[in-house]
């Protein structure tokens, strides 16, 4: 609460709008606290006063200051706020995007003719994806995932401009969404595709001279060639290709090191230096 404060303070004396994205996921002892501070900025905003005491000192009030919270209520993890909150700001509802005009329209933006198709195909093919596999938490089939397969498409579409259009979509929902898969959802979620997509085979993307430089850090580490673990490694360099950041996930002795090692290596060889720093979260 004494950081909010400290933000608060801060917005009042110069008079900006804050805006507290997930403000429910606040503890609730904490939300009482920051009601108070809500609370004594609203006081001295009806009042119109130019200076006020806030948490022990005295600040001065530019008219202008606003303050905002956004809110998702029933997710696991949130916080029911209190009535002394809720009476402090005035609600706005918004309404669930609607994701397959959202798609035709950034298909089309790339130059997709058959966006409305394609749009079709990419919300029901996450649909089907989020009721038959497996619950896993980091799975998201949202908007959030939608919008970086668009991104990858759209990459993709000028960079191969081509290509059919439909085998561009079909390789960035698969590229994108592959490698975060348990290993029993995979066939399940292939075949989704190819039911969406019928009679189009689309062969994995080679990377000129970074397979070769996978295989010779490998052989070299004298670790057995498995086209599975290969695969992971091209998977893992697209991953951080498209993504800010990357999240290895697996049990004890399942290859996760191994996988970043050998990625880290194989862009040293290519020349692109690639140095890793263990950080110890504890």
């Amino acid at each position: 609460f004494q950081a909010v404060g400290q933000i608060l303070a801060g917005l009042v004396q110069c008079g900006a709008w804050g805006c507290f994205d997930e403000f429910n996921r606040i503890d609730i002892s904490v939300l009482s606290v920051i009601s108070t501070q809500l609370q004594t900025i609203r006081s001295a905003l009806v009042n119109k006063v130019n200076r006020f005491p806030f948490e022990g000192v005295e600040i001065d009030l530019d008219m202008k200051v606003g303050v905002f919270i956004t809110m998702n209520p029933g997710y696991a993890g949130r916080t029911e706020l209190p009535e002394s909150v809720k009476a402090l700001f005035r609600p706005v509802v918004c309404i669930l995007p609607d994701l397959e005009m959202i798609c035709m329209i950034s298909l089309f933006s790339d130059g997709f003719l058959q966006a409305k198709v394609l749009a079709k195909k990419m919300t029901v093919l996450y649909k089907l994806a989020r009721e038959q596999l497996s619950k896993q938490s980091h799975y998201d089939w949202g908007l959030r995932a939608l919008t970086a397969v668009l991104r990858m498409a759209g990459v993709m579409k000028r960079a191969s401009p081509e290509l059919p259009e439909t085998l561009v979509l079909m390789r960035a929902l698969r590229d994108m969404n592959y490698p975060k898969f348990v290993y029993e959802d995979v066939p399940l979620f292939l075949d989704l595709i190819k039911d969406l997509f019928p009679g189009k085979d689309c062969p994995r993307v080679e990377y000129a001279g970074f397979n070769e430089a996978v295989v010779k850090v490998l052989e070299s580490n004298k670790y057995i060639l498995l086209p599975v673990q290969m695969d992971k490694v091209v998977q893992l360099y697209e991953t951080m290709m498209t993504r800010h950041s990357t999240m290895v996930v697996g049990p004890t002795g399942g290859g996760k090191t191994v996988v970043i090692n050998t990625l880290c290596d194989a862009q040293t060889q290519m020349g692109l230096m690639t140095k890793t720093y263990t950080i110890n979260p504890k």
